[in-house]
């Protein structure tokens, strides 16, 4: 008996050991940025589902008593789970979206489902009456580009319910819906809607929200949706040129052009400084949260006007699921510092509702790809590499899947970065350090760089190189 205790538990440690192993880590000098990611990871993998459920492998991404996941957040979570390594849940997840569009339900899909692989009934009774806001389809398509680029899964891409979701809710979506350029401000406050018409039944006025904003009386369009068709267009684009279907592309491309322009035209509020976010059936534009969404989905071009945007952004006071998109968003807008104030925020236990599952994974996601500065880009088979932590502080992120292979990152000062292969495919690496040096030395030996600048004309020196499979290189600023 006693042996055979020993082994059982020689057993569980060999498990847990493996375990350990196969799950991404994080070391960093700065404890209280550590502390942030352990916490974050522990209460993320919380909400991995059972994959024996009846609708397959899930992670709550919706209030978590539901159990269950909704498009919005999904799409949110998606970069940070893919992080923890639930690309099961990710593929499935997705996939379920993809494949519930019908023309029952004037090509939408289901908003949320739960474990038991249903159509939540805390959001549908039938295909003529449920909650949708209209910006998730859209939502759901930049997921599935920025898994493809993070992992180069084409079948985020190629498969056959995706390829259907993605050229549906271009267009017919759009068309059922009245969301062409043109139409945004005169379509009716209710599309759609079901006969006889309920205006005290949300499954009536809210099938068909035309923003993320909700409890809007006489909403008719918000600035987030036209920054969703916008991405999800130039999104759709960006696929059919990975699939060589260029003159396609060059059309959606046009297209979503003229929702960008539309914003800066319309929704730009001079005198405030500010952007317009909701429009409303009496003919007038107010502020709201909304201009989140404009960051998030990067539809906007002019470097004042982002500044402003983040600014009246960071002077207002989020709810705690906007301010779970910030850690990633502030880090990618060069706020370094905000970013990291909000990813202690968002982990401190006192903060209230920190538990809604996007908090962890907006964390999980601003660390590694904001923080650690790690992006992986399918399209041009490299992975980017640019610190945005303190100085003075060295961190590493171990056992991060990408690009169908496992990559060590670590950083030191912001001057040095080395880079361990540890998969079974080569990456182009493209080391980025901050500021303008003449030289970087790989592996101790001087290499030809490259100089850069951002929008905001910030210079940058960077250097591109092969990492075959077990290759560990050191990439150093002098």
């Amino acid at each position: 008996m006693k042996n055979h205790f020993i082994v059982l538990l020689a057993n569980c440690c060999f498990f847990l050991n493996a375990y350990s192993q196969e799950t991404v880590t994080f070391k960093s000098t700065d404890p209280a940025l550590q502390l942030a990611f352990d916490r974050a990871k522990s209460m993320a993998l919380s909400y991995k589902g059972d994959a024996k459920d009846p609708v397959g492998p899930w992670y709550e991404a919706a209030l978590p008593a539901r159990a269950a996941f909704c498009m919005r957040d999904v799409s949110h979570q998606s970069i940070g789970a893919e992080i923890l390594g639930l690309q099961k849940e990710n593929k499935n997840m997705l996939s379920l979206f993809a494949q519930n569009i019908s023309e029952s339900k004037d090509w939408c899909s289901y908003w949320e489902i739960n474990k038991y692989g249903k159509p939540a009934p805390e959001d549908y009774r039938n295909d003529k009456e449920f909650w949708y806001n209209l910006n998730s389809n859209f939502d759901v398509m930049f997921a599935c580009w920025r898994l493809y680029l993070w992992t180069g899964d084409e079948g985020y891409i190629k498969n056959p319910e995706f390829e259907n979701f993605f050229e549906k809710s271009s267009t017919q979506y759009i068309e059922r819906w009245v969301l062409e350029v043109d139409s945004l401000l005169t379509r009716p406050e209710f599309a759609n809607s079901p006969v006889p018409f309920n205006i005290k039944d949300d499954f009536h006025k809210c099938r068909g929200l035309a923003s993320y904003s909700e409890d809007i009386p006489g909403l008719k369009m918000g600035v987030d949706l036209v920054a969703a068709i916008y991405r999800g267009l130039l999104t759709y684009s960006s696929i059919l040129k990975e699939k060589g279907e260029f003159e396609k592309a060059a059309f959606f491309e046009k297209k979503a052009i003229q929702y960008q322009q539309h914003i800066e035209k319309i929704w730009w509020d001079q005198k405030a400084s500010a952007y317009n976010v909701i429009y409303t059936a009496d003919g007038k534009f107010s502020k709201d949260f909304g201009e989140l969404f404009l960051l998030w989905f990067d539809a906007l071009k002019d470097a004042d006007r982002i500044e402003k945007t983040i600014k009246h952004i960071l002077s207002e006071k989020s709810n705690v699921e906007n301010a779970s998109y910030l850690p990633f968003l502030l880090y990618k807008y060069g706020h370094e510092d905000k970013a990291y104030e909000y990813i202690l925020h968002l982990t401190d236990p006192e903060t209230k509702r920190r538990e809604y599952p996007e908090v962890s994974y907006g964390v999980i996601e601003g660390i590694v790809h904001g923080c650690m500065g790690i992006e992986p880009d399918a399209s041009k088979k490299t992975v980017t590499t640019l610190y945005r932590g303190k100085k003075e502080s060295i961190s590493e992120v171990d056992n991060l899947p990408v690009l169908h292979t496992t990559l060590a990152v670590a950083h030191q000062n912001q001057t040095t970065t080395t880079l361990h292969n540890k998969g079974d495919n080569f990456i182009e690496w493209k080391a980025m350090f901050t500021g303008n040096y003449a030289s970087i030395f790989i592996n101790n030996k001087k290499a030809a760089v490259t100089h850069e600048k951002d929008q905001k004309g910030n210079p940058y020196t960077a250097i591109t190189i092969r990492v075959n499979p077990g290759q560990k290189i050191t990439a150093a600023c002098r």
